[in-house]
């Protein structure tokens, strides 16, 4: 955080609505998408400032055009732990590549904690980045997604797209 304490935000336009985006003015804290369900309201100490979200934009300029990014966006989402463990898992899904909660929970070592991850999940407050609409049910189903079910499936929709096109292994781990 700013040494006086300010938080920043912006709104991008994305295919998928509009994003409300949050930074310290250090690290990306939030992006949101339109009525997620987890989504923090801008308060009215909020500086709007597009300043502190150049990389972020360039970020997810990329990944709407299906470009790999260059960028690793420095974040620091707010969390227990173990949301963070998973937050930190969610990371190393390649673009495209589709894992089930327990098969999640199972890489963090707590093979009976699917429903925890569903929960940690939802929560996370850097969608896209953390790229919590990568997780998806027992044989691939769509389940819960605090976007909406609709974005998920077109953010699912674009990578497969992308990495078919691109090739899945330019992508990064992050991205």
């Amino acid at each position: 955080m700013t040494s006086d304490g300010t938080i920043y935000h912006t709104t991008l336009r994305s295919p998928i609505g509009d994003l409300l985006i949050v930074s310290n003015g250090e690290a990306l804290t939030g992006l949101y998408t339109e009525q997620a369900r987890y989504a923090r309201a801008v308060e009215d100490s909020w500086k709007p400032d597009p300043g502190p979200f150049r990389e972020a934009e360039r970020w997810l300029q990329a990944y709407f055009e299906g470009e790999p990014s260059p960028f690793d966006l420095r974040i620091a989402p707010r969390g227990t732990d173990f949301q963070h463990a998973v937050w930190s898992a969610l990371r190393t899904l390649r673009f495209g590549e589709r894992v089930g909660y327990g098969e999640l929970a199972r890489r963090l070592g707590r093979p009976g904690a699917g429903r925890a991850v569903g929960h940690a999940n939802a929560r996370n407050p850097i969608s896209l980045v953390v790229p919590c609409h990568r997780v998806v049910g027992a044989g691939g189903g769509l389940t819960g997604y605090a976007g909406g079910l609709d974005r998920k499936l077109w953010l699912l929709e674009h990578e497969a797209r992308c990495a078919a096109r691109t090739g899945a292994s330019r992508w990064s781990s992050a991205g």
